[in-house]
């Protein structure tokens, strides 16, 4: 398994890589898929919103065309200088929902490096999901 550590160092090296020219808030985000494998993705803006590309969905893109079918942890980096954990917006934790299960932990990152971590029940309670 992946250290938290290690997880974390990733979403942060992928965020230096973020196109996000409209916002400036690069987000980046690193999974650990249930064969142990790392995945990443960082966020791309585009002028046309909302056609931009989220970090945690690019990185499940990269789970899903490796092959990986849940997620055993993310962790999300992100902010424009901002104070607290950079949580994933609402339609990621959807999309992180959708791979989860019970045991799957959610850590989130500030600018200074302090991390959170979270359930997807307490991110998304009573959400929709398949069995």
């Amino acid at each position: 398994m992946i250290a938290n550590r290690k997880l974390i160092d990733a979403a942060k090296e992928v965020r230096e890589n973020a196109y996000c020219p409209y916002s400036n808030f690069a987000v980046g985000a690193a999974i650990v898929d249930e064969q142990g494998r790392l995945h990443v993705g960082c966020n791309v803006e585009n002028a046309a919103y909302p056609l931009g590309n989220c970090a945690e969905a690019a990185a499940i893109a990269d789970m899903v065309r490796e092959g990986g079918k849940r997620i055993v942890k993310i962790a999300v980096a992100g902010g424009a200088g901002r104070i607290g954990p950079c949580t994933p917006c609402g339609g990621c934790r959807q999309r992180i929902r959708e791979f989860a299960d019970g045991n799957t932990t959610i850590l989130a990152i500030d600018d200074s490096g302090d991390w959170q971590e979270y359930s997807i029940e307490t991110l998304l309670p009573a959400s929709f999901h398949l069995p």
